[in-house]
């Protein structure tokens, strides 16, 4: 299976899933006029990498800055995808990585580690120069 790869854009995020690694990550800002039509392949893609055989532990690692409420829909679809994932024993493990000083993006990520049971979850401060 081929890696998952978009570019940051104006108003989305860098998107990297490996699968070679189960190593997914995303960073930026993500606003995009139709939240639906830009994720839609993200979507797709893990749904096809999650029914794959023989995969290990899965890593995501999230640094969104800011995004808008209907990224936020995406970003919990994303997030029950995983879930589901993990609670059929898939080791699913999620470091939500926000600044100090965004306190949005600390809440947003309480938030999505309150609805999830089954994923290791972790906020993750970053220091002023990361």
């Amino acid at each position: 299976m081929e890696a998952f790869v978009r570019e940051k854009g104006k108003a989305t995020p860098w998107i990297n899933f490996d699968p070679e690694k189960n190593l997914l990550k995303i960073k930026g800002e993500s606003y995009p006029e139709n939240s639906a039509k830009f994720y839609s392949p993200m979507l797709e893609w893990l749904e096809s990498f999650l029914q794959q055989s023989n995969k290990g532990p899965i890593e995501v690692e999230m640094e969104l800055v800011y995004f808008n409420s209907s990224s936020s829909k995406i970003l919990m679809n994303f997030f029950d995808m995983l879930e589901e994932a993990a609670r059929s024993g898939l080791p699913v493990t999620v470091q939500w990585k926000y600044h100090q000083d965004n306190d949005i993006s600390l809440e947003c990520g309480e938030e999505f580690q309150e609805e999830l049971e089954y994923v290791d979850f972790h906020l993750l401060e970053l220091k002023p120069d990361e």
